[in-house]
């Protein structure tokens, strides 16, 4: 067993994040993705003395240190180890008909990347394992040497917007025949032998594959898709949800969703009045993405690639907004 780090969370456009969830004493909020806490801990402080606050992860280890760092908050915190597309049924579970506000901050956590056994990064040798709730799932591992070269090529087109594709993923065929391929290294050098030389690049060769296969490992888009849905059902009107993603394919699904949900009419043009009866569900809160700022980017470089978007519950007609 490697050796474990501990677990950090430096919670990413923290002030934006408390600035767009307009907190009050007294509300109820879903940390969808608790992680190490980071945002959970000045979300408690804001809605002191009685808010409550739900926690969810799909990693024990971020429970585990959530639990510590937020022990002093008492019973104002539930933590609860399940994915927030089941954020509905855990907060009827725990007596919730709705909540105040909700955030999801998507994607791998420092953590998990600088924890050498967990697979995720190439910058240490590892057994390839990416999963996020490491009792259940398939491993990275296990992908790359099962799936066909077809199937890893669109993996890695969809999910990494990688342009050498269908080549790295012949590589891995022809390379697996040999002997299976088991370690992060092996597979980053696999990949970046793969890759056409040319002008020095940004990044490692190899970053879209790793991208496009934690994506794939841990159905991060398809449970995006649910948590947007099940998070919108669960808001009070007047309630917000705020969203952090980290590469363009999640925040194209945030941003698609959200504009989705502020249309209202859908009747064919040819018709002189409306029949669907459609009415907006949201109204948006943040045009634009909102990104970290040059100060915070230098104490916090993983905050680069941050978007924040945020939008608030509209009430059905004649439904009016609390706000206790």
């Amino acid at each position: 067993m490697m050796e474990d780090t501990a677990f950090r969370h430096e919670p990413v456009l923290l002030h934006e994040v408390l600035d767009l969830l307009h907190l009050f004493p007294g509300a109820v909020v879903v940390d969808g993705t608790v992680g190490g806490g980071g945002h959970s801990q000045h979300i408690l402080a804001a809605t002191a003395p009685d808010g409550r606050l739900l926690g969810l992860d799909r990693d024990a280890r971020a429970l585990a240190a959530a639990a510590e760092r937020l022990a002093p908050f008492g019973k104002r915190v539930t933590l609860h180890q399940a994915n927030y597309a089941a954020l509905a049924a855990v907060l009827r579970a725990e007596g919730f008909a709705s909540c105040d506000a909700i955030l999801l901050d998507l994607g791998v956590s420092s953590h998990q990347l600088d924890c050498q056994e967990r697979g995720f990064s190439f910058q240490h040798d590892a057994p390839l394992d990416m999963r996020m709730d490491q009792t259940e799932g398939i491993t990275a591992e296990q992908v790359v040497n099962e799936l066909t070269a077809a199937e890893l090529g669109t993996i890695f087109k969809e999910y990494g917007e990688e342009r050498w594709a269908k080549r790295i993923a012949r590589r891995i065929e022809q390379t697996r025949a040999d002997a299976p391929i088991k370690t992060t290294l092996q597979l980053a050098e696999l990949v970046k032998s793969a890759v056409p030389a040319g002008k020095p690049q940004r990044i490692h060769p190899a970053t879209r594959v790793f991208q496009a296969l934690r994506i794939y490992v841990n159905d991060e888009l398809g449970y995006l898709k649910k948590g947007l849905e099940s998070s919108l059902e669960m808001l009070r009107p007047g309630g917000v949800l705020a969203v952090i993603s980290f590469h363009s394919l999640e925040d194209r699904i945030v941003k698609q969703f959200f504009r989705a949900q502020t249309q209202t009419c859908e009747c064919p043009p040819r018709l002189p009045v409306c029949v669907c009866a459609r009415q907006a569900r949201v109204k948006l809160l943040t045009r634009r993405g909102i990104r970290a700022g040059s100060a915070e980017i230098e104490h916090n470089p993983r905050a680069r690639s941050a978007t924040l978007r945020g939008a608030e519950k509209l009430p059905h007609p004649g439904q009016g907004v609390s706000n206790a």
